[in-house]
């Protein structure tokens, strides 16, 4: 007679917590999609930003209270295409996007298969990422992140709709961004993901410096926080583009020595 197992079967359910913080992001992901729909721009903005610091803090919370799930990987993916990949997509079109149909009718099919463009684009950066966060430096992220491109989507939007440029005026900057934005998130230009050494008990741990420069941007974002945000994610984009000609650079002079 086999003796019965003493070891407790955990049920087949769902940590509550972090997908609660991951169902938020989905809200505002969400949000941010009726907003740009009815015109309202820096609310749709706004909502981007807070779906992009609760996909910040879910996985954290997730760690911290040692409750991380495939389901709740999974579920953070699906949530992420919605907030960085629709919602930023559809708010540059019906702010900027849509205009491009008043050169003509070629030119309006641009317009919206540029945001198709850039939301097809975050798909495959995640399901990229999501292949492959097993096998690469944790230190890097190949290719710009989905939270980052969307982030320098919606201040830009932000941004010229607080100074009250028009989008219509912008249109074909407005698909430049877009179009750059997207062929980044599927680049292999790495940029650097501010998560510490990647092994070890202190994988975590930044450099001070970060700290401060972390410090800088939260009193920059209280004065002007569209213009902070811009400048930021400009920025952040150009620097994986940045890095790699300074590697290639340092390579070349290297082998000629």
């Amino acid at each position: 007679m086999s003796q019965p197992d003493p070891t407790p079967r955990r049920g087949r359910g769902i940590y509550l917590l972090p997908n609660l913080f991951t169902t938020g992001g989905l809200f505002a992901g969400f949000f941010a999609i009726i907003a740009a729909s009815q015109g309202r721009f820096s609310a749709a903005c706004i909502a981007i930003f807070v779906a992009a610091v609760l996909d910040g803090i879910d996985g954290r919370v997730a760690r911290l209270t040692n409750t991380q799930s495939e389901f709740g990987v999974q579920y953070d993916s699906l949530a992420d295409l919605i907030s960085f990949g629709l919602a930023p997509a559809l708010v540059m079109y019906h702010w900027s996007l849509m205009a491009m149909r008043l050169d003509g009718t070629t030119l309006g099919k641009i317009g919206w298969l540029g945001a198709f463009l850039y939301a097809a684009c975050a798909a495959l950066r995640l399901a990229r990422f999501n292949s492959q966060v097993a096998t690469v430096d944790k230190r890097y992220f190949v290719g710009l992140a989905s939270p980052a491109a969307a982030g320098l989507m919606a201040s830009f939007v932000w941004t010229c709709h607080e100074l009250d440029f028009t989008g219509d005026a912008l249109r074909y900057v407005a698909l430049a961004v877009t179009v750059v934005c997207g062929l980044l998130m599927v680049s292999r230009i790495r940029y650097t993901s501010f998560k510490g050494s990647g092994t070890g008990p202190k994988a975590d741990r930044v450099p001070f410096v970060a700290l401060v420069v972390a410090v800088g941007l939260l009193i920059a974002m209280w004065v002007d926080p569209p213009k902070t945000l811009l400048i930021a994610a400009v920025l952040y984009a150009l620097s994986g583009p940045g890095l790699w000609v300074w590697r290639r650079r340092r390579g070349g002079a290297e082998a000629a020595s």
